[in-house]
């Protein structure tokens, strides 16, 4: 059932809510339901125009869509010639949001089990059911962003009669590979980019080694109430994957110890932006279910942390270099970061869970009629594109153009450009 808003009218754009109740288990369809929220966009001229959608799977896991301020980047392409369908997948935003606060009333095996139902899977199925009720079924096109090219994955292989065209950035999973692979090359990625930003900001070493040094020798507490502890630091890596994360890195660093009369001190400054910088707090899916996108019939058994073992260099001390991580998840968060602590069974018991099912049909997507194009990053620190590459060979009608142009948030950089990129390469325009 949907339940739209009045039109609002800002930034250039002409904005309808709509709110949707769909099933929390699609095997149970009359058991409990939850909310999904979508917002639909149109530019004014094409307001009263019934164009076809475009609906946009957001990275992550377990972060909202995104919330446009302007009619720029690839909204502002996507316009020309499409509704947009900004999707806040399950558990985010204002879809019945997963959180500790939300999942309190259950017991941790009540909670692992209602956090089973958020994977691509059944993103999938509400876009379907969405789909469904607001185009008069209808075919619609679709764009994934990192963890959204996932869900596009996801929606060749289970609904392609749905779709139009569809279209990726950074985000072409492995269709076999286990989370184990997986963060075997991530690593290496992640080394990769810690050489880039410590050749780039030759001080930074320095800074972050003093910074380290200063938090293992006394108790600093977050603008959260946490204790900042030195892995916590390490996580702060994840943003050197990004454009412009780099250096946001940097100047946070050269702020971050201050001498006051008393000695040297954590500035609050430094402990109020590391916060803002880490969304685990704030969106726990990203924690509990990221390395699940991965599985398919096996458990994950916390394969990031495992993995590093084989990586010392990311084990501290204060007699070796400081090596960031990426986006990697591990056990700790669930006893150092405050709202996941309330979780931590609940994630144990879906790190063990081993009955996840399969992602992908390899048929299926070998016989794919969907046109597909899709942005490949070779620098990409997220995404390894080796696996990218031997996904694309596998999927059929699926285009792609490889870069070294942009880092994994291209799309936020320069969206506009990137999807009138590959709206040519999938039509075989010429690009201009």
């Amino acid at each position: 059932m949907n339940h739209p808003s009045p039109q609002l009218t800002f930034a250039g754009m002409v904005a309808q809510k709509h709110h949707f109740t769909l099933p929390l288990d699609y095997a149970d369809p009359d058991g409990a339901q939850i909310s999904i929220f979508a917002r639909e966009i149109s530019s004014p001229e094409n307001s009263a125009k019934s164009l076809p959608f475009i609906v946009f799977f957001q990275g992550g896991p377990g972060f909202g869509a995104v919330r446009p301020a302007a009619n720029g980047g690839w909204i502002k392409r996507a316009l020309k010639e499409y509704r947009v369908l900004l999707l806040d997948q399950r558990g985010t935003g204002l879809s019945t949001p997963v959180n500790y606060a939300c999942l309190s009333h259950l017991t941790s095996n009540e909670q692992s089990q209602y956090l089973s139902h958020f994977r691509a899977d059944n993103i999938i199925r509400d876009a379907e059911a969405i789909r469904q009720q607001l185009t008069d079924n209808q075919k619609w096109t679709i764009l994934g962003q990192s963890f959204g090219g996932f869900c596009v994955l996801k929606y060749l292989n289970d609904a392609p009669q749905g779709l139009a065209e569809a279209y990726i950035t950074g985000g072409i999973p492995s269709l076999t590979r286990s989370a184990d692979e997986v963060y075997q090359a991530t690593y290496k990625r992640v080394l990769a980019k810690n050489h880039d930003f410590f050749t780039r900001f030759t001080d930074a070493q320095c800074l972050i080694k003093a910074l380290a040094n200063h938090i293992e020798n006394n108790q600093v507490l977050l603008a959260t109430g946490e204790r900042l502890t030195v892995e916590m630091l390490q996580l702060l890596g994840i943003n050197i994957g990004m454009e412009q994360g780099p250096e946001s890195v940097y100047y946070l660093l050269e702020q971050a110890l201050i001498d006051t009369p008393t000695g040297t001190q954590v500035n609050p400054l430094f402990l109020a932006h590391f916060c803002q910088l880490l969304d685990f707090n704030t969106n726990p899916i990203f924690a509990l279910l990221h390395e699940s996108i991965y599985c398919q019939q096996t458990r994950s058994n916390w394969a990031a942390h495992r993995v590093r073992q084989t990586y010392s260099e990311f084990n501290y001390s204060s007699d070796k270099p400081f090596l960031f991580t990426g986006e990697m998840v591990y056990p700790w968060f669930f006893e150092q970061f405050g709202n996941l602590k309330p979780l931590k069974q609940a994630a144990e018991d879906l790190a063990q869970k081993s009955d996840w099912p399969m992602l992908y049909n390899l048929e299926t997507l070998a016989n794919n009629q969907v046109p597909v194009s899709a942005a490949i990053y070779s620098e990409d620190m997220f995404v390894e594109m080796q696996y990218s590459l031997e996904t694309a060979a596998r999927v059929g009608n699926l285009k792609y153009w490889v870069t070294s142009e942009y880092e994994h948030n291209g799309i936020r950089m320069d969206g506009e450009h990137i999807l009138d990129r590959l709206i040519a390469i999938n039509r075989g325009e010429k690009l201009r």
